[in-house]
């Protein structure tokens, strides 16, 4: 069968249309699987940038629960200092032993009552002390300083020194304020 001219181009035009129509028609699909391969590559890189962040919060949580446990620990380290008995007779040997031991004589102590005072956040009982002492200038010092060192839980609050004349024979002295602190229970 032979086709003339005019119908072989048209047959050749029709086919290359079609051609080219399926040509389109597969462009079209690539670029459609294209472009919902690149929104699942976005969805991916998103939830691994969460999953990062999220690992990001579980060490940072992790390090909280460090950091919390460590406070918890150190509270109650100082609440078992503050708890240590605070009652006048060993508090009065824990003073009497200091001064025995840096060469002061405590002539008299006395107490008020206890009362309740925050330390660092924490309800504590408070036993105020007035101790007087005698000895030289640098025993007193002294005294005091361990005073402030001994009891972990005390802290001096005023120290008034009489100090006399080098000509009159009489020894130095001072008044001090010591407050003892003692835990009064869980918070």
């Amino acid at each position: 069968m032979k086709l003339s001219k005019k119908s072989g181009f048209i047959l050749i035009a029709g086919i290359a249309i079609a051609i080219f129509a399926g040509l389109w028609l597969a462009r079209g699909q690539q670029v459609d699987e294209q472009e919902q391969l690149h929104e699942e590559l976005s969805i991916a890189a998103m939830r691994l940038e969460n999953s990062q962040n999220n690992e990001e919060i579980s060490a940072q949580q992790v390090q909280l629960e460090k950091q919390l446990s460590q406070t918890i620990s150190q509270l109650e380290t100082a609440k078992a200092a503050l708890s240590q008995s605070t009652g006048s007779i060993a508090v009065s040997g824990t003073l009497f032993d200091i001064a025995e031991a840096i060469g002061v004589e405590i002539t008299e102590i006395s107490s008020s009552q206890l009362s309740s005072d925050s330390l660092g956040g924490i309800t504590c009982s408070v036993l105020p002390l007035t101790v007087t002492v005698e000895g030289d200038v640098a025993d007193i010092i002294s005294f005091v300083g361990s005073l402030n060192h001994d009891f972990t839980t005390g802290i001096v609050k005023s120290v008034a020194m009489n100090i006399p004349e080098t000509t009159c024979e009489e020894t130095a002295s001072a008044n001090i304020q010591l407050h003892i602190y003692t835990f009064q229970g869980d918070e």
